[in-house]
């Protein structure tokens, strides 16, 4: 099980485990979103400091219509204390987690400041 809390912007918030390439776990929390149906998104500052390997480009269609075109790189993350290889969306935003990284848990928020985020396997 995954546990975190809900904060000051009713943003439902976890903390992530990311290796980075000097092989140690860097923690990050990240806002968990469920309009997002890619796996992790991070900064680009993030992404350098860990020197994440380059894998390809992407597009998105945002939530207005626009599109958008962004690097994808590859991490190795600690998720509910497993480490799945996953592709990670650059992004000039907070971290986001979303649904393609929640596939097979149930989300529950207390929508409340300092309410509970739970993340449960199916």
């Amino acid at each position: 099980m995954i546990i975190g809390s809900v904060n000051a912007d009713y943003e439902p918030i976890i903390l992530l485990g990311i290796c980075g390439a000097d092989a140690k776990v860097h923690e990050q929390t990240a806002i968990v979103d469920t309009g997002f149906n890619g796996w992790l998104s991070l900064p680009p500052d993030f992404i350098a400091g860990l020197e994440l390997p380059w894998k390809r480009r992407g597009r998105a269609i945002l939530g207005d219509g626009s599109e958008c075109v962004f690097d994808v790189y590859e991490a190795i993350v600690v998720w509910d204390e497993q480490l799945l290889t996953i592709p990670i969306d650059e992004a000039e935003s907070d971290p986001v987690v979303g649904m393609s990284l929640m596939e097979g848990y149930r989300l529950t928020v207390e929508a409340i400041e300092g309410g509970v985020v739970k993340l449960e396997k199916l």
